[in-house]
């Protein structure tokens, strides 16, 4: 391993992050940098190009726009609302139950669009509202939203995990898929647990109660949409098409239901498009780059000897993946998530797949602690998304926000610990 070339790495990707540079061109600037220490500039120039081409040059990755696609429509087409109404019709009696519902909610939508940002901003803007009205501090709310969201990105269908599945060389996405199910649902009830703690300390009102009459009439309402999650997995798991596929189908599906809601005009679509065209350009153009620089990386045998290195602390599977844990803690506070699962998957799966940790187990593991990093200052997405919907600040939801924290990491121990909360769906699958 050259020295002189890591250092330019690092130290350059640093650098154009600390003056302001985005992250996808900071990944592909210093990964070009680097590569110009050991050959001329045009061949660097070139190389870094044709990765950022074959990076992208993938079937698996087409899920990604239509995902996101179909998470807008959902946004837009009053999918959010029905499933909203439904997860109040359900917990409306418990004490502060405006915040269980935003999980729950959360937890549905994430099941459907698996977009943490349509989250976010869905429910942000439709609960904060109703929840400041009835008396909820204001951050308490906010803090709770942001949390939830990123339960969508560990439920599936999951940009991320296809992401991590690209990165990984080929984990099956359908395993991933089916094994986010009982982490994504252990995150949501150990928030809840932590809501309900904060609702006895803050003395939050009970709701109004729900006839049986009205909880069916709000399921019924939500069938539709939750319908979708059934044709998706199903689908998939069956093997009648694949998560590609699935994803088409899935814009199709929830266009055609935006339209019989009639929240959604024909007269939209086009600014529908448009939205989904620019985050499906940022996320393309994060994948192109970090791709870049993990070629990069493993022409100066970075993760080999970042491999050997960790494996040469301790050959005890515990202490690798505490510390893999705490250092992927550590990148997500400045990193965002998909470029940190596209540059650590190759430099930490080997380690750990050689101490017997299964890559489903790893995937789901990894991209939870990296849902954590969403929501810290200072590159948290979602909390910038959660503090602008509640029209707030992160010095004031700084404190709210600690309890939720905790319950995060303390749900990422337990997954840790108990491979089988992870494993279990997909060996019963078959997946």
């Amino acid at each position: 391993m050259e020295v002189l070339s890591v250092l330019v790495l690092v130290l350059s990707f640093l650098f154009f992050l600390g003056i302001g540079v985005p992250v996808a061109w900071s990944l592909g600037l210093s990964s070009m940098l680097t590569l110009m220490v050991t050959v001329q500039t045009m061949p660097a120039i070139t190389t870094i190009a044709q990765r950022m081409g074959t990076g992208l040059d993938s079937f698996s990755l087409l899920a990604i726009p239509f995902f996101i696609l179909a998470g807008e429509l959902m946004n837009r087409g009053g999918i959010a609302n029905r499933l909203i109404e439904f997860a109040k019709a359900l917990t409306g009696r418990m004490r502060g139950g405006l915040l269980h519902v935003n999980i729950i909610a959360a937890m549905l939508m994430g099941a459907i669009a698996g977009s943490a940002v349509a989250a976010a901003s869905s429910m942000g803007g439709i609960l904060g509202k109703r929840m400041e009205k009835e008396g909820y501090p204001k951050e308490l709310g906010a803090a709770v939203n942001i949390t939830s969201s990123t339960t969508g990105l560990i439920i599936p269908p999951s940009n991320v995990l296809i992401v991590y599945s690209l990165a990984s060389g080929g984990v099956s996405v359908a395993a991933l898929f089916v094994a986010g199910y009982l982490p994504g649902l252990l995150v949501g009830l150990m928030l809840m647990v932590t809501a309900a703690i904060m609702i006895r300390i803050h003395k939050l009102p009970a709701g109004e109660g729900s006839s049986f009459s009205v909880i069916l009439k709000t399921f019924w309402e939500a069938v539709p949409s939750l319908f979708l999650l059934i044709v998706v997995i199903g689908g998939i798991i069956g093997g009648v098409f694949t998560a590609t596929e699935a994803s088409a189908i899935a814009v199709v599906y929830s266009l055609v239901l935006s339209l019989i809601y009639r929240e959604l005009k024909v007269k939209d679509l086009p600014s529908v498009l448009l939205k989904s065209a620019e985050t499906t350009a940022v996320v393309m153009l994060l994948i192109a780059t970090s791709m870049a620089m993990s070629w990069v990386m493993s022409s100066e045998e970075i993760p080999q000897n970042i491999s050997n290195a960790l494996l040469g602390l301790s050959d005890n599977i515990f202490v690798i993946l505490i510390m893999i844990n705490l250092l992927l803690l550590f990148v997500g506070i400045f990193m965002d998530m998909t470029p940190a699962v596209l540059i650590f998957t190759p430099i930490f799966l080997p380690v750990v797949t050689a101490l017997g940790v299964d890559p489903v187990h790893f995937g789901i593991m990894m991209v939870l602690n990296l849902c954590i990093g969403l929501c810290t200052p200072p590159v948290g997405s979602i909390l910038f998304i959660g503090v602008g919907v509640a029209n707030t600040t992160i010095q004031k939801i700084m404190k709210p926000m600690l309890p939720f924290y905790a319950a995060m990491v303390l749900a990422l121990i337990i997954i840790m610990l108990f491979p089988e909360i992870t494993l279990w769906l997909p060996r019963v699958f078959g997946v």
